[in-house]
Parts: C-alpha cells; structure tokens; sequence
C-alpha cells in the first residue's frame, strides 16, 4: 500500500481538526462538507473506513509517534 507523506498527513489532521471546531461552532453547510472532503481523503490516505481510524492511523505515521509498547515502557 503506497503511504502518504507524514507533512501531508499532519496537515490533514490539522485541517480536519479546524473544520471540526468550525462546524460545532457556526454548522454551515460550507463547514460540514469540506470536513467530509478532508475525513475521506484521510480515510484514502490511510487505507480506513472511518475517521476516528484514519486520525489513529494517520497520527502513528507522523515522526515522533510512540507505538503500544513505547508507551508501556514509560509508564
């Protein structure tokens, strides 16, 4: 499976994110359709069917991100 660059996958996040706050605060129409647009090409981008997967998946594939068993050894 091809992967996105992580500069693109953290830009969509970012993007979604924003749209997010913007629909929960105004709930255009304008608002809600470019968040779909952004949550399905970070569905596409990380092989998922839904956002909260993709935001999961996209997130481990930036620089930086700890895995299950980093987290288990800082605790």
């Amino acid at each position: 499976m091809l992967m996105a660059h992580p500069a693109v996958l953290k830009n969509l996040i970012e993007q979604y994110e924003t749209l997010r706050t913007l629909h929960a605060e105004k709930g255009t129409a304008e608002a809600r359709q470019r968040m779909d647009d952004v949550a399905y090409t970070l569905c596409v981008s990380t092989g998922t069917r839904d956002i909260d997967a993709a935001l999961i998946a996209a997130r481990h594939q930036l620089p930086g991100a700890r895995t299950e068993d980093d987290s288990l050894l800082a605790a």
